[in-house]
């Protein structure tokens, strides 16, 4: 596999045919797909969401959140990830965005990709972040588990991670990053279901 680097992965996500949503009825969100480095190998930050959150409590996510009154996707990412683990990033550590998913509980989740490099350390949000992960992508570029499920036509989507899964909307966000990142390949996600316990 060739080295995955700043440059490889920003001149990767710099030319990918994004596709955005235009539902300005439904709430907008952005996460961040913040990519560290651990002894020189590119890590992708997820965390575990607080166990006491009214929504989607103990799962895996990205650091981000729906959008403050006028901002963009990417100033909400970077605040996300300030409020969220500690991180201070500016708008050069930002390569590009990628599809916009929309999500059934109502959100049009804009993901935005950012290079952070080596970091010393996360201060999670207590409220919000049970723990903070650095994956390296290797491990999470694998193919997905589908699954059909009655309630839609389109196939469940789930990522092995650290003995468990990632469910959609993470699970499709972070395939099509890989894809693109790691393998240079264009993958739409908007197909991609959630499980039925996240509809809500």
């Amino acid at each position: 596999m060739a080295v995955l680097d700043r440059e490889t992965v920003a001149g990767r996500v710099a030319g990918f045919p994004r596709i955005a949503a235009d539902r300005p009825e439904l709430k907008q969100a952005a996460v961040a797909l913040c990519v560290t480095e651990q002894g020189g190998v590119p890590t992708l930050v997820i965390t575990r969401r607080a166990a006491g959150l009214r929504a989607h409590a103990g799962q895996w996510a990205l650091p981000g959140g729906r959008l403050d009154a006028g901002e963009g996707p990417v100033e909400g990412a970077l605040r996300e990830l300030h409020e969220e683990i500690g991180l201070d990033l500016g708008r050069e550590a930002v390569l590009g965005l990628l599809d916009d998913y929309v999500t059934r509980s109502g959100y049009v989740m804009t993901p935005v990709v950012c290079w952070a490099g080596p970091v010393d350390g996360f201060a999670g949000s207590e409220p919000e972040v049970a723990a903070v992960f650095e994956v390296p992508l290797a491990d999470l570029d694998v193919d997905p588990v589908f699954e059909t499920i009655p309630e839609s036509d389109g196939p469940v989507i789930r990522l092995p991670l650290l003995g468990g899964f990632v469910h959609a909307p993470t699970a499709a966000v972070v395939h099509q990053f890989c894809r693109i990142a790691c393998r240079g390949e264009v993958e739409r996600v908007a197909g991609y279901e959630q499980p039925v316990f996240a509809w809500r």
